[in-house]
Formats: C-alpha cells, sequence, structure tokens
C-alpha cells in the first residue's frame, strides 16, 4: 500500500518512507494498516481497538491514543497525516490533498493582502 512516499508492506510488515524504513511497533504496523486501508475515511477507535485485539491482547482507548501519536511523529516525513475527528477517530488524509496542500493558497492571499 502506498500514501505519497509512505509505504507498506503487509507481507513482509514494513513501512518505509522513500527507501529508509520506518521504526514501527507492532501495534503502530496495525494502526497504520488500517488507516491506509481506508484513507480518506474515518476509521473509529473501537475499529482499531477490534484489529489490535486479533492478536488475543486488550487494548484501551488511552493505547490507541498513545500508538496513533507515535506513529504521526514517524510518518510526518512522509507528508502523510492523521486526522482526529473529535468524539469519532481518525483519518489519514488523502494523498492529494496532502501534496498539493491547502496552505500555499492562503498563504499566497495573506501575502498579497499585506502589500496592497
Amino acid at each position: 500500500m502506498k500514501h505519497g512516499s509512505l509505504s507498506f508492506d503487509q507481507v513482509r510488515r514494513i513501512a518505509t518512507i522513500g527507501e529508509q524504513v520506518i521504526d514501527l511497533s507492532a501495534r503502530e504496523l496495525g494502526v497504520l494498516e488500517v488507516l491506509l486501508q481506508r484513507t480518506g475515511r474515518l476509521v473509529s477507535k473501537e475499529q482499531l481497538v477490534n484489529h489490535l485485539c486479533e492478536w488475543g491482547e486488550e487494548v484501551s482507548n488511552n493505547a490507541i491514543e498513545v500508538y496513533v501519536h507515535r506513529l504521526r511523529k514517524k510518518i510526518e516525513p512522509s507528508g502523510a497525516k492523521i486526522i482526529t475527528v473529535r468524539g469519532l477517530g481518525y483519518t489519514l488524509e488523502k494523498a492529494s490533498a496532502t501534496a498539493n496542500g491547502a496552505s500555499p493558497q492562503p498563504s499566497a492571499e495573506a501575502a498579497g493582502h499585506h502589500y496592497k
């Protein structure tokens, strides 16, 4: 699975940014896998808990928040963004939105307002 420069090999269970392997725990890989499978769509904490519990251990909602926080930091260099939808869950921003981004447009407009 690919998301911009971020890749995830489901067979080997390895995530990379470009050619560089990202050091992710098994749980972080599980969270990444679910988010990549549902890019642009909401993934609830319960869905993440259910996916991670397939390994037989209990996972709390607080633990999910920690895994997502750590994962965000580790995949940030790829430009991939995990968005929190308060009270509902998370979504991995679509690659086109990440690549194109809305920030250049508003900053250009803001610059125009400052110079006129």
